[in-house]
């Protein structure tokens, strides 16, 4: 139940608090008084968009707090949103003069998400400019489903079509994805067996350079090769032979004398050294093979890579080797998406019987109700003067799975007999879409655990026999939540437990609205004056008696 409203620094209200009681709570004020500055006030609340035009004075916040009195029903919602349970609830929003709004529960700081969230649990409020509503799908289930006590069904079906639809959207994301992955697929595969032909994780480039080389040259090489060897081995005038001759002489001369024994120990080292060196030549020089076919697979495996080089303009096998795992890569992703693809498929597969078994039990149940629905909506629209006035819910199979099953629905209506039923949004006049809206938010308000509902001048239009029967549907209305009423009605005024009246006044040169408790002479007054206009009279006193009981 909404029991205080405080707002302050906002449109023509400088500061405004009301207390409010449970039952039926009616407001009236003249045109303009600022009726709808308190709703649009109370609108934030519901999370809608803050405007920094609404702000008075621009260089302070503007503020609506609102409190709730709530049962342990709701302290579920305060756990899973780590919030602080009061039974004493208080919500409040702020527009700062920078035009950043605030939203507060019970004064910890929350998103606009959560703050919706738990507003559209608490309060409803309704214009007579949204009775188009009754012309949206999502309405009209709410209504049969509403009777048909399908409320768990409802969340659950529609926790699994979330997630139904979340799968569709991946499936046709990694569709596309696979679909451009195959264009490129057979020029990649392509170019990846190429690189793989090479094996050129067992190529050394620097080596494969150097046996390129080696054979290519290999007559030159042998022919050096021979004629260095020779000169070192040539019997008495070969290198070797000289260079024996010359440390054996130093060998004696360092026998005799200190000074030439570190010379003879140099001299010996390179002899050594020397000899090292021809047989490593002579080594070498073995291992040369003129081979032309050898030098054939060389020249084709390095004129491969550099090919390979210029095609994918890098300069090193490194780079050849990233290339070749990135296709690779690009192969085996390709490979996945497909299996992920089946995945995916399969659970839609899986989702839709669940989604099928959960629309068939909406459906039934929904079936069920409707003539339920019927008879409660005609009794209640000829209590409200249209008595000839017939109605149905018309549900038909759809092909394909939507928010609120696997069918459509149409809302039907006739105002008059003998005339086939239609849809609605195509048979209500606009004198009678108030008093359906009414009706159809009584049935509403039967099987829903809101506890507050506003209605903003629903009764527009009608007067008279009418406008009393709309006064007590409003005052039955009320026994099971409370309801909030701006009203023009005397005859609605009159069945309010309690009563407020917004004014408008002129304090220190500038214009405020303000709301105000009506005591019961100033409600008799009230209803007095809706009946006669600005003067009342004898008659119209008389008649607000008769109209309060």
């Amino acid at each position: 139940m909404l029991s205080r409203i405080y707002i302050k620094n906002f449109a023509l209200i400088d500061t405004l608090e009301v207390s409010l009681n449970n039952g039926l709570q009616v407001i009236t004020g003249e045109t303009g008084a600022g009726k709808s500055i308190i709703l649009g006030a109370l609108r934030l609340i519901l999370g809608e968009r803050a405007d920094v035009k609404s702000i008075s004075k621009a260089e302070e916040k503007s503020v609506v707090e609102t409190e709730f009195a709530l049962n342990n029903q709701f302290k579920k919602f305060f756990i899973e949103n780590d919030l602080d349970y009061e039974h004493q609830t208080i919500i409040r929003r702020e527009i700062l003069p920078s035009g950043k709004s605030r939203a507060f529960i019970n004064d910890v700081p929350v998103t606009l998400d959560i703050l919706r969230e738990l507003s559209s649990k608490l309060i409803d409020i309704h214009s007579q400019f949204e009775t188009s509503n009754l012309f949206t799908s999502e309405y009209q289930f709410k209504i049969i489903d509403g009777l048909s006590e399908n409320k768990k069904l409802v969340e659950d079906y529609q926790n699994e079509f979330s997630d139904f639809q979340s799968l569709k959207t991946q499936l046709k994301k990694y569709q596309t994805q696979l679909l451009e992955n195959n264009k490129e697929s057979d020029y990649k595969q392509f170019l990846l067996n190429e690189l793989e032909e090479l094996q050129l994780d067992d190529v050394d480039y620097e080596e494969l350079q150097n046996q390129l080389s080696i054979q290519e040259n290999a007559e030159m090489i042998s022919e050096n090769l021979a004629q260095v060897l020779s000169r070192f081995h040539q019997e008495e005038v070969g290198i070797l032979s000289f260079f024996n001759e010359a440390k054996n002489k130093l060998s004696k001369i360092a026998e005799v004398s200190t000074s030439f024994a570190e010379l003879d120990e140099r001299l010996e080292t390179s002899f050594v050294d020397l000899k090292d060196i021809i047989s490593e030549l002579e080594n070498e020089s073995e291992k040369i093979e003129i081979n032309p076919a050898n030098l054939a697979l060389l020249s084709e495996l390095n004129n491969k890579i550099n090919s390979l080089l210029i095609k994918h303009n890098v300069s090193d096998v490194n780079e050849l080797k990233e290339i070749r795992d990135q296709l690779s890569g690009d192969q085996k992703e390709a490979s996945e998406l497909e299996e992920t693809i089946a995945e995916i498929e399969e659970n839609i597969s899986a989702k839709e019987k669940i989604l099928q078994s959960l629309a068939e039990k909406l459906s039934k149940n929904r079936k069920k109700s409707i003539p339920i629905f019927i008879k409660k909506a005609e009794n209640l629209l000829k209590q409200l003067g249209l008595e000839k006035a017939k109605v149905d819910i018309e549900l038909q199979d759809s092909s394909e799975f939507n928010p609120f099953g696997k069918e459509n629905i149409q809302l039907l209506f006739q105002a008059n007999s003998g005339f086939p039923l239609k849809p609605i949004q195509t048979a209500i006049s606009g004198g009678e879409r108030s008093r359906v809206m009414l009706a159809v938010k009584k049935i509403i308000a039967e099987s829903d655990d809101l506890p507050t509902l506003i209605l903003d001048e629903i009764d527009t239009g009608v007067s008279g026999k009418v406008a009393e029967e709309i006064g007590n549907l409003m005052r039955e209305m009320s026994k099971d939540m409370q309801l909030i009423v701006i009203s023009h009605l005397a005859q609605v005024a009159a069945k309010g437990n309690d009563n407020y009246k917004v004014v408008k006044q002129d304090i220190a040169g500038k214009t405020q609205s303000t709301i105000i408790p009506l005591s019961d002479q100033e409600k008799l007054n009230e209803i007095a004056q809706l009946l006669s206009g600005s003067k009342i009279t004898e008659a119209a006193l008389a008649q607000a008696k008769e109209l309060i009981g």
